[in-house]
């Protein structure tokens, strides 16, 4: 039986604003019918901070402490808590609603295109699982994302191991998220505003039994290209596709930045809320 492809995308390493307008200019494209479903992997330059679609900024964010480390925020298409995106590899799966291996529900089309990551997983020889969470989700009400696993997110030994958040526009499914390779707590959480030093201490201290990254995981420390390699066979492997690469044209990038200025750029969009 022969494989669908679809297409790859490598951006590299590109600002917050550009990573989101990217994202979306993907899915207009697929929309159009001008490329099929696509696969996207790339890394943050500088590091971002990205907040839900629906999450508040003031009073949840310590602003102070992103300028302070050289971060830049952007609010995602994607509802969710905030991510600091620093040394990680992120994903991005952009493909049609009406696809026939689409389920009509989230949680469903979220164990579909996980098993891509839980291949990718297996490819760097760790054994991770499905998340399924018992009883209420975000019962800590924090901002941080990691602090909990949502319905089929990836999980080693019962930490999160990735985060993932999906939106549904005009027929398209974006789903993207972030597979952490290494990971500081301490710039971590001061993203974050809280009560006093104290607390701010206690959520670190017990970030650590919650989330995990890879290089903390593997015996051998394993690099960027490592771990996109190995993600690469682990969602062709696990959506059983054919991945073509995809290089943009000037005009696609020319549109993507315009995206960027007029919309991920700008503080009427990342400050909204």
């Amino acid at each position: 039986m022969q494989m669908e492809t679809w297409y790859f995308v490598d951006s590299g390493h590109c600002t917050p604003a550009i990573n989101m307008a990217l994202d979306e200019a993907l899915m207009k494209w697929h929309r159009q019918g001008n490329i099929p479903p696509v696969l996207r992997f790339y890394g943050w330059a500088p590091a971002g901070l990205s907040v839900g679609y629906f999450q508040k900024v003031n009073g949840k964010i310590d602003l102070a402490g992103v300028k302070r480390h050289g971060y830049e925020l952007v609010r995602r298409q994607t509802g969710g808590r905030a991510v600091l995106h620093d040394k990680e590899l992120t994903y991005s799966v952009i493909v049609s609603e009406d696809h026939p291996a689409m389920p009509a529900s989230v949680k469903d089309a979220y164990l579909v295109i996980s098993k891509g990551l839980l291949e990718g997983f297996r490819e760097l020889g760790i054994q991770a699982d499905f998340a399924v969470p018992e009883g209420k989700l975000d019962v800590t009400n924090s901002a941080v994302c990691f602090e909990e696993p949502s319905w089929y997110e990836l999980i080693v030994d019962g930490k999160k191991a990735a985060g993932s958040a999906q939106t549904r526009k005009k027929g398209i499914i974006l789903q993207h998220g972030s597979i952490p390779i290494d990971v500081d707590d301490v710039k971590l959480f001061d993203m974050f505003t809280y009560k006093n030093e104290r607390v701010k201490e206690r959520a670190r201290r017990a970030f650590g039994d919650k989330a995990v990254a890879i290089n903390q995981i593997v015996e051998h420390n394993v690099s960027f290209e490592d771990t996109k390699a190995a993600f690469k066979k682990g969602f062709e492997k696990g959506l059983e596709v054919h991945l073509e690469p995809l290089e943009l044209s000037k005009a696609q990038w020319n549109e993507v930045e315009q995206i960027a200025r007029e919309r991920y750029g700008t503080d009427e969009w990342n400050f909204s809320r």
